[in-house]
């Protein structure tokens, strides 16, 4: 059995202007198991997002300078962000508003006051929709399976013995399977905020976690794409 460190929960940006508000999503957020990263204006969040898209953004309506809906609009246009999770918080409590929202391409939103509980149950239904392995309690990528709630991961049933950077790796490529991470935006989403790390450092954790995964006879389920990085084919 695997003994591993806490893998970190969905990222989240905030944006709001409100600094009472953004303290009490800070706390009631971080304390849910999300990673945070926050910004108090339209372009702040929007530099954030392109430097490092997070798994949901959480947007207010009325920003200084670049308002929520028009940063909504933009996520939407670009194809980068065009699928990315966005729940707008808003005092306007109006149909005709809440629709506006909706229709730039909102997928939730909430009307100021809002319970903690509701927001909380909104974030975790949004990304079920949008990423159903970030709900999950077990991820699968052919035969090999990793259990989030008790940190542990198995090959055809045979524990994995994983260091807590190997762990978070492999949880990365399973929620995301097929597709090819450079080794920047594995840095990027595993490594987060540690630090300068040399990029170099994945091509050594990528070793560690294939000799981990693989057996003789076994496949290698993790393909080196020459001059672009690596992706998790099961």
């Amino acid at each position: 059995m695997i003994k591993t460190g806490a893998a970190p929960g969905p990222e989240l940006l905030v944006v709001e202007d409100e600094p009472a508000l953004m303290e009490l999503l800070d706390y009631n957020l971080v304390r849910a198991g999300y990673v945070l990263r926050k910004a108090s204006d339209g372009e702040a969040a929007l530099a954030l997002i392109a430097e490092r898209a997070p798994d949901l953004v959480l947007l207010d309506w009325m920003l200084p300078g670049v308002s929520g809906i028009e940063i909504c609009r933009r996520l939407r246009r670009a194809e980068a962000t065009a699928r990315l999770p966005i729940v707008m918080l808003t005092a306007r409590a109006e149909e005709a508003d809440r629709l506006r929202g909706l229709d730039t391409g909102a997928d939730d939103y909430l009307v100021k006051p809002f319970s903690v509980e509701e927001l909380l149950a909104r974030l975790r239904a949004v990304l079920r929709r949008a990423r159903p392995a970030l709900g999950a309690d077990m991820l699968t990528g052919g035969d090999i399976e990793i259990d989030l709630v008790a940190h542990r991961a198995t090959r055809r049933g045979r524990a994995l013995e994983l260091r807590p950077i190997e762990f978070r790796l492999l949880r990365h490529f399973l929620e995301h399977p097929g597709r090819v991470f450079s080794r920047d935006q594995l840095l990027d989403a595993v490594w987060r905020d540690q630090g300068d790390i040399e990029p170099k450092a994945v091509d050594v954790q990528i070793r560690r976690l294939r000799q981990a995964l693989v057996r003789p006879g076994e496949s290698d389920p993790i393909r080196t794409v020459r001059g672009a990085g690596y992706a998790f084919e099961a």
